[in-house]
């Protein structure tokens, strides 16, 4: 295999789990146009037609399954969806996420309710989808790949009330590293991209304010908030063959952010 050949995904079948939002979609269709057959699964019918739509229409096969990934059931119901119609499933990309835009409170305050949506929304939704995604990996017995989206915030804290949110990417982390040590054995590999602020809807509040943002890039050695298209390619090699003997990796996509710190 030539060294570009081992980007391709061809004979793979993709998931991507909270594949109707901004990132997941970008992300979706990247993987189908390295030539993966594609499931993407959303709470939202709506979001997750128009990104299959998408995925086929840069030629590769798509299934849209509307899923709440929070939920076990749920999750199981997709994956044995996507086996039933491709015969296997060999990647997940764990896009689910996000929110900490709305919840925002003080450490001291911060509320149960709001605590317990993030961690659902951002920790639950990875654990539940991994945990049937490689369930169906161990039994097709052709090894696989998990790729979770982590965070920066995983690491560094910022003034701007995001306690759960750090809380739960930090377990992400923690839970790509553990997963790769307890999945080597089945020829699972399980890594993170951890990225700083992307210009998605998500954090538009946030984004919007000029003083937050103004402070934020003056931060950021390359000058800029992160785009949808500057995860595709870490996705993609950690996705591919590419990263064969990569495994446990968090790689921080951040613009040399976190090497100021």
């Amino acid at each position: 295999m030539s060294t570009v050949d081992s980007f391709r995904l061809d004979d793979r079948v993709a998931f991507v789990s909270g594949g109707g939002g901004a990132i997941g979609s970008a992300l979706a269709v990247a993987l189908g146009g390295a030539g993966a057959r594609v499931a993407v699964a959303d709470i939202d019918q709506a979001r997750v037609d128009a990104a299959a739509d998408r995925v086929r229409a840069a030629g590769a096969e798509c299934i849209a399954l509307a899923a709440d990934i929070t939920r076990e059931t749920d999750a199981k119901r997709v994956v044995a969806a996507i086996v039933e119609r491709f015969g296997r499933l060999d990647i997940i990309v764990n896009a689910v996420g996000g929110g900490a835009g709305k919840a925002l409170f003080d450490a001291q305050e911060y509320p149960r309710d709001a605590w317990d949506w993030i961690m659902e929304i951002n920790l639950r939704s990875t654990l539940v989808a991994t945990q049937a995604a490689v369930r169906a990996m161990i039994q097709g017995g052709r090894g696989g790949r998990v790729v979770n989206i982590s965070s920066v915030r995983a690491q560094l804290g910022i003034n701007a009330g995001y306690s759960a949110y750090v809380a739960a990417k930090g377990a992400v982390s923690s839970l790509t590293r553990q997963w790769a040590t307890e999945w080597a054995k089945h020829g699972i590999n399980v890594n993170a991209i951890a990225p700083t602020f992307v210009d998605t809807p998500q954090v538009a509040m946030l984004l919007d304010d000029p003083a937050f943002k103004a402070s934020l890039v003056s931060r950021v050695p390359l000058g800029r908030v992160g785009d949808t298209s500057d995860l595709v390619g870490p996705v993609l090699f950690f996705a591919s063959a590419a990263s064969a003997f990569v495994t446990g990796q968090i790689l921080t996509i951040d613009g040399g952010l976190t090497a100021t710190q």
